[in-house]
């Protein structure tokens, strides 16, 4: 891998100056460093865009890091004179500090959950065989690395439940190693794959199927694009090197590959997706020794997944001619729609996805962005739906045929994640493992409303806060959403979230469009050329609750990370009176050049890309980088980004606060927070989480006026 972005450690103090009730009255700002300017520019169909510090692309450069260390010191200046920020941490670490346990899910004899004493970098792996059986220590990620900054994540079992793939990620990076253990010995067998990205591994008798690229130029490993992934089978004792290529285009280098395998190993599924949305599906019948991969259903207009199999015909969830989803029965060797049999019908609420277990399928649907959970049988017939412990999100329904019981998890913004284990004979929930959080939760209640955008639609938004809360127009307001991708935001739980809760503030989530909450026509109502609508339901959603005497400007806090990020961006741009605080986080924020990076091109089938004209007519007037104007009081902004993301790359945030600092004259801060060994969030561990949050708050409280 390269060398780290950063040359000298961003140092985090754990200090204030003084203790106080009070925000500090006045906090001297640095001067910010002086960011050198080119005249580099391109021509966009005949518009000239100028673009003076796409130097701060070259994320390997010395110019560069000297450029991070000096906006580090700035930021670190104005944090250390907020003079409760030690307090914050401090009560982030209380709220953080107590026992942590995920949901378990079965494998043959064992059972396969994590754990976290409270305080711990990274969750731990654990086994134990029966319910009862004595707890294993199976995986340890804070082992593989000394500051906690490796992340594992589990892959897929072999079908005789003998061995489980893994992956290793470094830093925060999407790029990573997968490894494979002999469950019942926890021995680490000798295989390794390396240069793995967004893959899973999919079983067939002494190997799987895993998606790859080939190994990226040295030091470009975070910014080069990746083209050209590839599916490969490695089977077990294997070196990598002669792994067998399964399949590839080598007409078009931006394209995803991921596979799977049925249950009984019948099929083998390759799914084709030229983004982040849409796809087509390849199948082959791995019953018969001369089978060939053909093609199930072409792509990439819709959104298809294969359930499971049935004999030899495929379950299919797609949202071709149902935009709210259907399943339906697909014979392999007549794929036509037509030929197709429905299942379970497209209905009123979209369904956010299918699983199967114990014989049944279990149907996720989403009302009003809450969880519902229905069961069928196999041929569409409805059996029931899921008695849910309240309002919320649940996560696990699901698992093998043969299982009578599973394990799912519950919560929403005043319930911390809770293991319930569901008898499928008897369809009853019953409490399987609880928080021990040491917060009461009580005091505080939830409510949903609508109200309408720019255009008039209804948008559903969240409202958390204590209860007996005033409506006097003077809460500070915490606004939070994504609005893209087909992710949907339902209600979850927080840490951070409740130290802003607990000192009076207001948390805000509403489902813009973009998202799923309403299926595949609320995601294509916020992409492309509408993707204004996105930006113009999170103005609506401050709109009213200044109006409803919730809040007012000065008191609105906005906040977004990746896509979220651009959302931020974006209305702090158009509305910069609007709000007075801005945390745009991981940021999309240079709509031009987005497509450039690692996979970036992947999301032109969200955005556009700056390549077509039509596209880059509308992009143009949104991309934050390039709607920062002089003479405008654009709100206290705290940019954060990591040296490791290689998703979202630094770029992003590295110009549009170069930008910001050198047009905005105004007192409100440009801030930016550039982390180390760190990525695109996934698999932070929990002392930069900590860390990162008192920061974040620390600013909110400062700028909001907020008492400690």
């Amino acid at each position: 891998m390269k060398k780290p972005l950063i040359l000298g450690l961003f140092a985090i103090s754990l200090f204030a100056c003084k203790q106080s009730q009070k925000p500090a009255e006045k906090i001297t700002l640095m001067t910010y460093p002086e960011t050198k300017k080119d005249a580099t520019a391109d021509n966009y169909f005949g518009t000239t865009i100028t673009d003076p510090y796409r130097w701060l692309e070259n994320d390997t450069s010395a110019e560069t890091a000297k450029w991070v260390i000096a906006e580090n010191k700035v930021t670190q200046n104005y944090l250390d004179q907020i003079p409760y920020r030690a307090d914050i941490k401090k009560r982030l670490t209380e709220i953080w500090n107590y026992p942590k346990e995920t949901a378990p899910f079965k494998a043959g004899a064992y059972y396969f959950f994590t754990k976290n004493d409270g305080l711990q970098n990274q969750n731990i792996w654990y086994i134990k065989k029966g319910l009862d059986g004595k707890e294993e220590l199976f995986l340890d990620p804070n082992k593989l690395s000394s500051d906690g900054t490796a992340s594992v994540s589990l892959l897929g079992l072999s079908h005789d439940k003998k061995y489980i793939a893994y992956s290793v990620a470094q830093s925060g990076s999407d790029w990573s190693n997968i490894y494979v253990m002999d469950i019942a010995s926890k021995t680490k067998l000798a295989d390794e794959l390396k240069w793995t990205k967004f893959s899973g591994a999919a079983w067939k008798n002494d190997g799987f199927y895993y998606s790859r690229y080939d190994e990226p130029a040295k030091g470009m490993e975070l910014s080069a694009a990746n083209k050209y992934q590839r599916i490969y089978f490695h089977k077990l004792g294997d070196q990598q090197k002669n792994d067998k290529l399964i399949f590839e285009d080598k007409t078009n280098p931006n394209l995803y590959f991921g596979s799977s395998v049925t249950e009984d190993e019948s099929f083998l599924i390759i799914y084709a997706s030229a983004g982040t949305s849409g796809n087509a599906l390849y199948y082959q019948d791995l019953k018969d020794p001369a089978g060939k991969i053909s093609l199930l259903v072409k792509g990439f207009e819709n959104n298809h997944s294969i359930i499971e199999n049935v004999g030899d015909q495929l379950l299919l969830n797609t949202d071709l001619n149902a935009p709210n989803k259907q399943v339906v029965l697909v014979d392999p060797k007549n794929p036509q729609p037509e030929n197709w049999k429905k299942i379970i019908p497209e209905s009123q609420l979209p369904i956010e996805g299918i699983s199967t277990g114990g014989g049944f399928l279990w149907a996720n649907y989403l009302k009003d962005a809450s969880t519902h959970i229905i069961q069928f049988d196999l041929s569409g017939k409805k059996i029931r739906e899921v008695k849910l412990p309240d309002i919320g999100t649940v996560n696990g329904f699901g698992g093998y045929k043969d299982e009578t019981e599973f394990f799912y998890t519950f919560s929403n913004f005043t319930t911390p994640g809770t293991t319930y284990r569901y008898d499928v004979a008897k369809a009853e929930s019953t409490l399987y493992k609880k928080s021990e959080l040491k917060f009461n939760t009580e005091g505080y209640e939830t409510k949903q409303v609508f109200y309408p955008s720019k255009d008039g639609t209804k948008v559903p938004m969240f409202i958390v806060h204590k209860k007996g809360i005033k409506l006097d127009g003077n809460n500070p307001v915490f606004l939070y959403a994504y609005g893209g991708f087909q992710i949907s935001l339902t209600p979850g739980f927080s840490l951070s979230r409740m130290l802003f809760l607990e000192k009076g503030g207001i948390y805000v989530q509403p489902s813009l469009r973009g998202g799923s909450e309403y299926g595949e026509a609320w995601h294509k109502g916020g992409m492309l050329e509408k993707k204004q609508n996105v930006f113009d339901d999170f103005i609506a959603a401050a709109e009213y609750l200044i109006k409803e005497k919730y809040t007012k400007p000065e008191k609105i806090a906005i906040s977004g990370g990746s896509n979220g990020g651009l959302l931020v961006g974006a209305c702090m741009t158009q509305r910069p009176e609007l709000f007075k605080v801005a945390l745009p986080a991981v940021g999309v924020l240079d709509m031009l050049r987005y497509h450039k990076f690692t996979v970036g091109w992947g999301w032109a089938v969200e955005y556009g890309t700056s390549d077509k004209k039509e596209d880059f007519g509308y992009l143009i007037k949104y991309s934050p980088l390039h709607n920062v104007k002089s003479g405008v009081n654009y709100p206290a902004t705290l940019i954060t980004t990591a040296d490791h993301d290689d998703r979202v790359v630094p770029a992003h945030s590295f110009k549009f606060a170069a930008t910001l600092q050198e047009k905005y004259k105004g007192p409100n801060p440009i801030l930016i927070r550039i982390e180390t060994k760190a990525g695109h969030g996934a698999g932070k561990p929990t002392t930069k989480m900590i860390e990162e949050a008192s920061d974040i708050w620390s600013f909110v409280f400062q700028n909001l006026g907020m008492s400690w």
